[in-house]
């Protein structure tokens, strides 16, 4: 996926929201992750959380640990 196939699913997704309070924890996240220096949000996690991030990320290159986006909507329904 590209950035301009990126930019207009977030969007979609975005639009399709109708929930006021999650538009708005949705806003201030990307908010502050957007104006955040590069290295800052690294820099507050503590060695351990570094290092299961780092793991997470291993694990994740692993497709038969991956859930496919389908069953991330159906476990996930009720906050969207």
């Amino acid at each position: 996926m590209n950035t301009i196939e990126l930019k207009q699913n977030f969007h979609q997704l975005i639009d399709s929201i109708d929930n006021e309070k999650l538009l708005i924890n949705f806003y201030d996240l990307i908010k502050t992750i957007s104006s955040a220096k590069e290295g800052q949000l690294w820099n507050r996690l503590t060695v351990l959380e570094q290092e299961e991030l780092l793991l997470s990320l291993e694990e994740s290159k692993n497709p038969k640990n991956l859930i496919s986006h389908e069953a991330m909507i159906k476990k996930h329904k009720k906050w969207l």
